[in-house]
């Protein structure tokens, strides 16, 4: 019996920012630099990865400087120098009015809110903030142009936790309802895998881990 042709199409590894100056809270389009734990949790990640697992051609970066400073300062490191790509559709989700406000401060001023958000944030969008419909809709973009113009590529993708989220749930078929049960901690690591069975392509999750 046969045995269907497979080849390697794309691996993508998803670096989520470590902490930011300001400690945990709901972000979005703030642009907080990292703070000084967060560098460290970024860089102990990277080096709990084996080096032969580090043949990273090109670092695509969120252009929110808790992303985009660290993937800078990472490709010049890496030797030979990886290009670094600034992709603005990476940006985390809009979190309109809990932007800048902590977990423990939106629970005690629009507590069911943030509850139903949890539960199911397909149906239930944060005050003024991105429906996840349309967030989702700008990640399968990109991750649609990477599968086109980085064939047999390895990248670093340096983002945020909503989009992490977002392309496990495409690489899974999960539903978005459910988007929240997906935990990503700083500095978290994922690896992403496409492969091509034949005509068919067949994205996997290989690994979902904190390395510090």
């Amino acid at each position: 019996m046969n045995k269907p042709a497979q080849d390697l199409l794309l691996t993508v590894d998803l670096l989520r920012h470590g902490e930011p100056e300001g400690g945990e809270r709901y972000r979005g389009s703030l642009d907080d630099p990292l703070s000084a734990s967060g560098w460290q949790q970024m860089e102990r990640t990277l080096a709990s990865l084996p080096v032969a697992e580090r043949g990273w051609q090109r670092i695509i970066t969120s252009p929110l400087r808790r992303c985009a400073d660290f993937a800078g300062v990472l490709g010049q490191r890496l030797q030979p120098a990886a290009e670094v790509v600034v992709e603005p559709g990476l940006r985390e989700m809009g979190f309109g009015a809990w932007e800048g406000r902590t977990t423990a401060e939106i629970l005690a001023q629009d507590g069911q809110a943030l509850r139903q958000f949890w539960r199911d944030p397909l149906h239930h969008t944060p005050p003024q903030g991105e429906p996840m419909e349309p967030f989702q809709q700008r990640i399968q973009g990109v991750w649609q142009s990477w599968l086109q113009d980085y064939p047999q590529q390895h990248l670093l993708v340096v983002t945020h936790g909503g989009v992490v989220r977002v392309l496990i749930s495409l690489v899974l078929a999960l539903p978005l309802e459910h988007l929240s049960r997906i935990v990503v901690p700083y500095a978290n690591l994922t690896r992403l895998r496409v492969d091509r069975c034949d005509d068919q392509l067949m994205p996997r999750l290989v690994f979902h881990r904190v390395g510090y």
